[in-house]
């Protein structure tokens, strides 16, 4: 009887919790959870919840002990009971019932059965959808960072059992990043050794889209919610917005890892996508932030290969384009300065080590690592254009200075590019780059006024270029002109050059020209007509040059044209028509008729402007009479691919040519100052002519010469030069006698004449710079050559003079 009566005594001596713990699991685990008595211990628990955490470790210790055994029906059953009691419990004593339930899912994930991870998954994120009253001053989730991460690298040999624990493990790191970005306590969660994991486990799911979209996969993915790369996109399109400011560098530099390691730059499709969902992930204000983490990693990437620098430009070209249309903070001139800096190394590694890679690999390679370049280099103009493009007017304005400044010029110190490794070529190619990103920055540019749009510090640099010897830099200057000045959109329908027929059937937008504008004109036109009279002379000149220029003196009519600019409108044409009759510069009889084509199409296009109708009768004259005699003076016909061209100009037929005096007789109406159109229009000598690489010989010696010949200003000079009349014959002849005058004269008297005058301007410039340049007064004295002998002058401290500021 003893026997019996001490077994009843042990079953009573059991603790009550541990009682109801172990009826909940019924004898055949099939049957699954007892219901009955998962309500009583839940009552239980809440009834006492000093309670919890001895549950906790029951059931731990039970699973863990069917987990080891192999009891997976038993293991399951444990866990929706700690689901249930995790549910039902909300108090204060439910923290250390966490840390048994994290336990057991561990215990879970380590176990390496697919099922049991996804179990224990599944249990984890029900715990991470809890809000919890009071933070965890102690719980870490580096165990499961870790863990989950290695479950979005499974490599299970069975697809579909592969792309559930994938999804496990998705889900998985989606509920760490829950339970942990909102609580100030678990911060760590943004550090790199979390990040590292995070980030590129996502990244690879994102990247194996391709595979889990395959027709061998189909039907593994049943849903959207099982496709380990949607739910990737949609965790990683979380993490990154629910980013802080300080986090931004931790969440992105990974994702620059990630595409490095697995060599995704070339071709950089998936780079493209991931930074497109980063930068519209995140806040706008951090914006920014990705852009300079791209920037920097450019500049890691300098010395790789083209396609892999293309890739990370293209990406970045992405990426300011969704910065450009929110805050891009400080950025924008360290982006440009950044691509400038890599344009420059670019056509450095093309051009500047040409000789050596002509000698080390054959011409076949050297092609191909051009062509690479090139890529590199159109990726980063179409990057600055499009950046520019997208900012607002006055930041545009900044960036148009910012990039300018940036141009080599010959002639001026350039401190932001050197030139001097990459020579003349290479100069070149920097030149007609920089400003066809110009072309794109100024692109859609509407300044109010023109002041704004042309100011000094940018027309004066911009004009000297078109004084180059190219004809495709002076085509990219005249289109940035023409970018600018165009404010209503009207460039596309004077496309070409021709005689336009019917002016008003354009239907040419324009306004009255403002007070601004007057003055601009005023102050820089000439710049305007100089920039046009001397590109129409060059001698490489082809079509496209005569029709942007066309565009040019349009444009101008249409946008700054009052009843002044009109007139000096009119006498550049005249110029531009004598300058190719008289041919002082030699041109080739293309570039000649060219001209006159040119002055033909733009007094045609004029004169419809203006609806005079004198005007219009004369230049409908003319027109007609060089289509009967003289069909190269017109555009229709002088580009063509076989234009017969004369062998020199007729200047005795009148009717071909538009005459001064029969403008001036058109325009005698009210509001026109006829009598300026008698006065021939003389291209402003300017600074600008030290940077030319051509110089007429003619014009500088006639300059000479008429400065001279007027010695004496006396009453009957100043009358005869007031006095316009017959003022354009006596120009005429005064030209032909200085070009008769410099044919016949002996060589000995013309070079005299010219070595006094350059003895003259020597000794005027070492007079100016021996009082810029001379360096100031030194106790350890200066190095002086006299006689070829090197002396040394030293001056005492107490005889040297310092400025008041530097005295005490």
């Amino acid at each position: 009887m003893s026997k019996p009566c001490v077994c009843g005594c042990c079953g009573p001596l059991r603790p009550r919790y541990k009682r109801l713990v172990d009826n909940i699991f019924p004898e055949d685990p099939k049957d699954g959870l007892v219901k009955s008595d998962m309500e009583k211990l839940t009552f239980y628990a809440v009834s006492a919840p000093e309670k919890l955490d001895r549950i906790g470790e029951y059931l731990a210790e039970r699973l863990s002990r069917d987990v080891v055994r192999h009891r997976y029906g038993y293991v399951v059953i444990a866990m929706e009971a700690l689901d249930q009691l995790l549910m039902a419990c909300h108090s204060q004593s439910i923290k250390p019932f966490v840390e048994s339930f994290l336990h057991m899912v561990a215990k879970l994930l380590e176990s390496g059965e697919p099922d049991l991870q996804v179990l224990g998954t599944n249990s984890f994120v029900k715990f991470a959808n809890i809000e919890e009253d009071t933070p965890s001053y102690h719980r870490r989730y580096d165990f499961f960072v870790s863990q989950f991460s290695a479950m979005c690298h499974s490599t299970h040999e069975d697809s579909e059992t592969r792309n559930r624990i994938r999804v496990a493990g998705i889900k998985g790191l989606q509920g760490v990043v829950r339970k942990t970005v909102n609580d100030e306590l678990q911060a760590i969660i943004w550090e790199p050794q979390h990040m590292d994991k995070l980030i590129p486990s996502m990244l690879f799911n994102m990247q194996d889209n391709e595979d889990s979209e395959s027709p061998a996969n189909s039907n593994a993915v049943k849903s959207g919610e099982e496709n380990p790369a949607s739910l990737a996109e949609s965790c990683f399109r979380e993490l990154l917005g629910r980013a802080a400011y300080g986090n931004m560098n931790n969440a992105v530099h990974p994702v620059l890892v990630h595409l490095d390691n697995h060599h995704l730059w070339d071709p950089n499709d998936f780079a493209v996508s991931c930074f497109r969902i980063i930068m519209y992930s995140i806040q706008a204000q951090h914006s920014h932030h990705v852009i300079q983490q791209v920037l920097s990693h450019l500049d890691t990437h300098s010395k790789n290969t083209p396609r892999v620098r293309a890739g990370i430009v293209q990406v970045l070209l992405e990426t300011v384009a969704i910065a450009a249309k929110g805050s891009i903070g400080p950025t924008v001139l360290e982006v440009f300065n950044t691509l400038l800096k890599h344009l420059r190394m670019s056509v450095d590694f093309e051009l500047g080590d040409g000789s050596r890679r002509n000698s080390a690999s054959s011409h076949s390679s050297t092609r191909t690592k051009e062509s690479e370049e090139r890529i590199v280099q159109n990726a980063i103009i179409q990057t600055i254009g499009f950046f520019g493009g997208n900012l607002p007017d006055y930041q545009r304005a900044e960036v148009m200075m910012f990039i300018m400044g940036k141009v080599p010029v010959y002639g001026t110190p350039c401190h932001t590019l050197d030139t001097v490794k990459i020579g003349h070529q290479g100069t070149k190619r920097i030149q007609a780059m920089l400003l066809s990103s110009l072309i794109m920055v100024t692109s859609g540019f509407k300044c109010k006024t023109m002041c704004a749009g042309l100011p000094v510090s940018f027309l004066e640099p911009l004009c000297s270029i078109s004084l180059m010897e190219d004809s495709e830099l002076r085509q990219l200057v005249l289109e940035i002109l023409h970018n600018i000045i165009d404010r209503h959109d009207n460039r596309a329908k004077l496309r070409g050059i021709r005689i336009i027929p019917n002016v008003a059937a354009l239907k040419i937008k324009r306004e009255k020209i403002s007070k601004q504008d007057v003055v601009f004109m005023k102050k820089h036109g000439q710049q305007l007509y100089r920039h046009i009279y001397l590109g129409c002379k060059e001698d490489d000149n082809v079509q496209k040059n005569f029709e942007l220029l066309f565009t040019a003196l349009a444009l101008i009519t249409i946008e700054l044209a009052n009843e002044e600019v009109v007139i000096d409108l009119m006498r550049l044409s005249i110029a531009l028509q004598d300058m190719a009759l008289v041919n002082e510069e030699n041109m080739p009889m293309f570039i000649r008729c060219g001209i006159m084509a040119l002055v033909a199409a733009y007094l045609n296009f004029l004169s419809q402007m203006i609806a005079n109708p004198p005007f219009c009768q004369h230049v409908s004259k003319v027109i007609e009479m060089r289509n009967l005699d003289a069909p190269h003076l017109l555009p229709e016909h002088v580009f063509r691919e076989k234009c017969v061209l004369p062998d020199s100009l007729d200047r005795d037929d009148v009717g071909l040519y538009f005459q001064t005096a029969d403008l001036a007789e058109a325009l005698s109406v009210p509001g026109y100052n006829v009598e300026r159109l008698a006065i021939p229009y003389i291209p402003q000598v300017t600074d600008e002519d030290r940077l030319s690489r051509r110089k007429s010989f003619v014009d500088t010696i006639s300059l000479q010469v008429d400065i001279l010949s007027n010695k004496e200003i006396t009453f009957e000079t100043l009358k005869k030069a007031i006095d316009t009349t017959g003022l354009e014959e006596q120009e005429r002849e005064r030209r032909r006698q200085v070009m008769e005058k410099f044919q016949k004269a002996p060589f000995e008297e013309i070079a005299a004449h010219c070595e006094s005058k350059a003895s003259m301007l020597h000794d005027r410039l070492a007079q100016i710079f021996e009082l810029t340049i001379r360096p100031p007064p030194s106790p350890s004295g200066t190095v002086t050559v006299t006689s070829g002998h090197v002396q040394y002058q030293s001056v005492p401290v107490y005889e040297m003079k310092f400025p008041d500021l530097c005295v005490y």
